[in-house]
């Protein structure tokens, strides 16, 4: 029967005393008593701390049965089991509870993310689920922390090779943690904790924690909701892995900590994950299937950040116009039968339940925060149907702002990444979209030098940037990654000097283009959000952002408000300005404040005008 009880007595989260009195009579005494679950369903009761040396009146746990029928371990009761059965004795045992507001913190924590908006939001995510586990304090380096988060990109080599360069620092950090203590380099109170999160966690997890004990934690992004668990198995003796993906977590019900506390704009996730299989991207890999938080919890947290003073929010998804909010759906219909694409559009993936869709939350959100401006990123180009682009159209807090990654200009590129449409349908959709939002400007994503890519299909590639015009674009070489339907069927057959070249003219050619669409604002007036003041001139100017996602620069001076006329003032930040410009640049406006105003109050005064 002992041997039944060894691996409970010898279990690192329990520290017991076990006297056996006879064979059908157990008694335990405990001195020291804290169990932990891994099984969140099936928890395991704490009871109150003890002091290390304790009186002769300890908690005395009685339990008898006959333990002869059993015929095997398996058989054995469970400590849940002794514990479920058993009575406490001790009558002054809450003498020995620690108050509330002597328990220490748990650590303070350092933070860095790469990547995406969306891993600015996830580690938003993270440090709410850490406040609420008692993780409180964040410092600003690295040598101050007994926690290090660092969020990750896997998107591209390049984003890698940085995390690891940061990784091998963090692991000095733990390795060399008396020298620098001593020295005063370091002021942690003991080797700091590292830990892996995002989408390079779920990529090369194992790789990760067998990098020579470099890290401590490697969690994905569905499983923050975790993370204090897997802190406390690196306390004893484990390493904290959960890299899980779910068909279900949102972190709808999660209240997010913000990063920059006194910031005018903010990141909301409305969706995560991706169904489009792109033959290049990992992320369907990393972030799993597509699913979309509920509306009314959307709302609420915009409600909390309207009334912090926030002036913008950006609705962030991996794909975010496919957002399908099915939360009151019960009944699934015929795949594909009512989700409507853009013309010409395809996807592998079907819909199997239509809830609200993308244009459904734009319109609640606009409508209930009128002086607040929304924009989205980043979008698919199959998922703008005529609903959303009217909705563009009239709602005046809607950025006239719309990220359409193209990726390439060859239709046969475009077939080989798995996109769902070609060149042409591209092109009439960029055409649909500026005759039915007027004004409005384009941005995308362009990758060069994509498997099989010829000259002829990278020359398309420029034509179409030329024939668009965007307003920005992001622009990479080709990055094959692992697990990719690219990485299974294709080779990665253009030479890395060449995939440079290309891309060096994609930007000289896109410059060339983007420089028309600043020029075009010359004479115009434009409502611009004050973000700060200009970095090259702090005490003299202000910068901003247009409608358009345009930076915009003026001179900082008193000037009318629309609200009292019979005020002038200085712009701060979160005032929305009226600034005429007067000339530009490839990347920035410049121009001559006229008034301070409301976002309501600046387009009706244009629908005045536009009606005179």
């Amino acid at each position: 029967m002992a041997s039944s009880f060894s691996s409970i007595i010898n279990h690192p989260h329990t520290a017991l005393r076990l006297k056996l009195h006879r064979p059908s009579s157990l008694h335990f005494r405990i001195f020291t008593f804290n169990f932990h679950s891994n099984h969140k369903h099936k928890p395991i009761p704490s009871f109150p701390y003890l002091h290390p040396n304790p009186p002769l009146r300890p908690f005395t746990f009685n339990y008898s049965t006959n333990f002869s029928h059993l015929s095997n371990k398996s058989d054995a009761p469970t400590l849940p089991h002794f514990i479920a059965q058993s009575t406490i004795t001790a009558s002054e045992s809450q003498s020995h509870l620690v108050p509330e507001a002597e328990v220490p913190a748990k650590g303070r924590i350092f933070h860095e993310t790469y990547g995406c908006q969306m891993n600015v939001n996830d580690m938003e995510i993270v440090l709410s689920v850490m406040k609420n586990a008692g993780y409180s304090e964040v410092v600003s380096v690295p040598e101050n922390a007994e926690i290090i988060f660092i969020n990750t990109c896997a998107i591209r080599e390049n984003a890698e090779q940085k995390v690891w360069q940061r990784l091998n620092y963090f692991w000095f950090l733990k390795r060399e943690w008396k020298t620098n203590a001593a020295t005063g380099r370091s002021q942690s109170m003991h080797p700091p904790k590292v830990v892996v999160l995002g989408c390079m966690a779920e990529r090369l997890k194992e790789k990760i924690l067998d990098a020579d004990k470099m890290v401590d934690v490697v969690c994905g992004p569905d499983a923050y909701r975790d993370l204090p668990r897997l802190l406390e198995e690196v306390d004893y003796g484990q390493k904290g892995i959960n890299t899980l993906l779910s068909l279900e977590e949102t972190y709808a019900d999660i209240n997010p900590v913000r990063i920059s506390k006194n910031s005018i704009s903010a990141f909301v996730s409305v969706m995560r994950g991706c169904n489009n299989m792109c033959s290049f991207c990992i992320v369907p890999f990393t972030r799993g299937r597509e699913r979309s938080r509920p509306v009314e919890s959307i709302v609420r947290e915009v409600a909390e950040l309207c009334k912090e003073g926030v002036k913008e929010v950006t609705l962030l998804g991996q794909n975010v116009n496919s957002y399908n909010d099915t939360s009151g759906v019960e009944k699934e219909f015929e795949p594909g039968s009512n989700w409507k694409f853009s013309e010409g559009f395809s996807s592998i993936s079907k819909v199997k339940k239509m809830g609200l869709r993308f244009s459904d939350l734009l319109d609640r959100l606009s409508s209930e925060f009128p002086e607040m401006r929304f924009r989205f990123t980043s979008p698919h180009p199959k998922d703008f149907p005529d609903e959303l682009l009217y909705l563009m159209r009239e709602r005046n807090n809607v950025c006239n702002l719309i990220h359409l990654p193209a990726q390439t200009g060859s239709s046969t590129v475009l077939e080989r990444m798995r996109r769902g449409y070609t060149r042409e349908a591209y092109l009439d959709l960029v055409q649909k979209i500026r005759r039915t939002v007027p004004d409005v400007a384009l941005s995308s994503d362009f990758i060069c030098g994509f498997c099989g890519e010829t000259e002829e299909d990278h020359a398309d590639t420029l034509s179409l940037v030329k024939a668009v015009g965007y307003d920005m674009a992001y622009m990479f070489a080709y990055s094959m990654r692992e697990k990719t339907h690219a990485h299974r069927n294709y080779v990665d057959d253009v030479p890395e000097e060449i995939k440079q070249r290309r891309l060096t003219e994609l930007i000289e050619t896109f410059r060339d283009s983007t420089g028309k669409c600043y020029d075009t604002q010359i004479g115009t007036i434009q409502l611009v959000l004050v973000e700060g003041p200009n970095r090259r001139a702090p005490d003299t100017e202000l910068m901003g952002k247009s409608d358009k996602g345009h930076r915009v620069l003026f001179v900082n001076q008193p000037i009318p408000d629309r609200e009292d006329v019979n005020t002038k003032r200085n712009p701060v930040v979160g005032d929305y300005v009226e600034v005429r410009i007067s000339r530009s640049t490839r990347a920035s406006l410049f121009g001559e404040a006229l008034a301070i105003t409301k976002l309501s109050s600046f387009y009706s005064n244009l629908d005045k005008e536009a009606v005179a």
